[in-house]
């Protein structure tokens, strides 16, 4: 979609007015306008109707956005209503565009999640199925505060998993100052002192004499390598498949938190399956949309195994059994609420025993990795140490003796 800026005239009350709108193309923009009572004076594009970065919509933006709808249309407010109401109280300046659009799109004869369609860049697969079943429920408020709680509990998630990571971050980027002021200070003097003793450097001294001119010589080739390779790396998991393959591969297999990311991805594959099902959404579907929401192309492709065996009357619980990648739990809470006729439940309390597991082995993380980055660090050391002081020491003692 591209976004155009237009200048128009209300047909009604002859004022001109002048705002934004998105369409494929000039003159679809031009007719969306005439179906909204304006007469069209001039159409500019901005852009390709990517939001730029001063208007970028946040996930906490979306969440406050979808929570004070929710509560809006539950206190009974007409849907346009409560889209005015959201707009006066919006402060992104990116959401309250895209609020401003939604409300237009409705006003000319809309549904919800057709005008949230035309924004795939804030409104997910998941999104706009919950919010078509709930206009097509009459439950709009109660999809909108589902979305609404679970996109809280994937924020909360997600930055629980990141606090977690900063830890051995901090400890990792200490290591690496304390060789680097060894190498640039501590090494050269070394080799200095041989040299000025007339004595041989030893061996491993030498490997670090060796090190230590490369970089001092090398340092901007190093520096183009190191942006290159990171952002070489970084080009490829946003925008090619097997870069973001090769990185979501990596993410379940790491050794730690490969652990903690199969747990996300089967707690979010539970819960959204939950979401979908209690709102009325037929149960391929919701399956579909509860892979998509994984928001890994890995465990996507092994999920998505299951929707064949579905199709042709299997139930979800053989289905998902001995799954790759999926927990014994979920097709264990599935075949229950089969039998009781309450899978969306099941599915429900699945998907919270797997988020309290990951809330406790978050909150232990630094237990778990302190040792084996306390092993690293002094292995590291260990071996500086050895190329310098030691020799040092062995130097002094030969002289003294």
């Amino acid at each position: 979609m591209r976004r155009f800026k237009y200048r128009a005239k209300d047909k009604s009350t002859g004022k001109v007015v002048k705002g934004d709108i998105q369409a494929e193309d000039e003159r679809t923009a031009g007719h969306l306008l005439i179906e909204q009572g304006y007469i069209p004076q001039s159409l500019t594009e901005e852009g390709t109707g990517l939001l730029g970065s001063t208007d970028r919509v946040t996930n906490k933006d979306r969440i406050t956005f979808t929570r004070q709808l929710a509560t809006l249309i539950g206190a009974g407010l007409p849907l346009a209503t409560s889209l005015r109401t959201v707009i006066e109280q919006t402060q992104g300046r990116g959401m309250k565009k895209i609020t401003e659009e939604i409300l237009i799109n409705v006003e000319s004869g809309k549904s919800l999640h057709e005008s949230f369609a035309l924004h795939p860049e804030v409104f997910n697969g998941v999104y706009l199925a919950l919010i078509k079943a709930g206009e097509a429920s009459g439950t709009l408020d109660l999809a909108l505060k589902r979305l609404a709680e679970q996109e809280e509990k994937d924020a909360a998630m997600l930055s629980k998993i990141r606090g977690a990571m900063v830890y051995p971050g901090i400890i990792l980027v200490v290591v690496l100052g304390v060789l680097a002021f060894m190498m640039t200070s501590v090494v050269p003097q070394v080799r200095q002192l041989y040299d000025d003793m007339g004595e041989t450097v030893p061996g491993i001294t030498q490997v670090l004499v060796d090190v230590s001119d490369f970089f001092g010589n090398f340092w901007w080739l190093v520096l183009i390598i190191l942006v290159g390779v990171v952002g070489g790396c970084v080009y490829a998991v946003k925008r090619t498949p097997v870069g973001r393959k090769v990185m979501d591969s990596i993410k379940i297999h790491v050794p730690i938190f490969g652990g903690l990311f199969r747990k996300l991805y089967v707690s979010r594959f539970a819960r959204t399956a939950e979401m979908m099902l209690a709102t009325g959404v037929p149960m391929l579907d919701s399956v579909a949309i509860a892979i998509d929401a994984t928001n890994n192309v890995v465990v996507e492709e092994e999920y998505r195994k299951v929707l064949e065996p579905i199709k042709g009357g299997k139930a979800l619980s053989g289905a998902l059994k001995d799954r790759e990648y999926m927990l014994p739990l979920v097709p264990q809470m599935a075949s229950i609420g089969e039998e009781s006729g309450k899978i969306d439940e099941m599915l429900g309390k699945a998907a919270q025993v797997y988020e309290n597991e990951l809330d406790t082995q978050i909150n232990n993380i630094s237990t778990m990795v302190e040792p084996i980055l306390m092993v690293i660090m002094a292995g590291l050391i260990g071996v500086v140490i050895a190329g310098t002081l030691l020799p040092i020491y062995s130097l002094v003692s030969n002289v003294g003796g």
